[in-house]
């Protein structure tokens, strides 16, 4: 089940220990260039080992984890949890999240103006 020895694909072990939902997001999140090891973009079939220092974006947040036990397979989350020690920053507080304007059920296809308007509030 867990070894502690060795390396594993960064791709797998983001997945093993849970930091994905499933194994081909995280290799997708390689391929984009979400996923750094030790400051370095890479690859899905990149070695991580213990000490590396992993970071991923992923659903629009920034995670940063210290590999501190190698898993091949993916565990349940209390084993999870202790193959890394998680260094991101807290999620920010929901009143400064942005809303993202919602348009009212039935109100059709945006105009071109209307467009604008929600890129203008998203900052675009």
């Amino acid at each position: 089940m867990a070894s502690d020895e060795g390396s594993v694909r960064v791709d797998s072990w983001i997945w093993s220990v849970r930091l994905t939902k499933t194994r081909s997001l995280a290799a997708s999140a390689c391929r984009a260039g979400h996923v750094r090891v030790n400051g370095e973009r890479v690859k899905p079939a990149q070695a991580v080992r213990v000490g590396d220092e992993v970071r991923l974006r992923h659903a629009g947040r920034d995670r940063v984890v210290v590999v501190s036990r190698i898993v091949r397979k993916r565990v349940g989350a209390p084993v999870a949890v202790e193959c890394y020690v998680d260094n991101s920053p807290p999620p920010p507080p929901r009143e400064q999240t942005v809303p993202i304007g919602l348009r009212d059920r039935g109100a059709g296809r945006p105009t071109k103006r209307d467009r604008r308007e929600m890129e203008r509030l998203r900052g675009l």
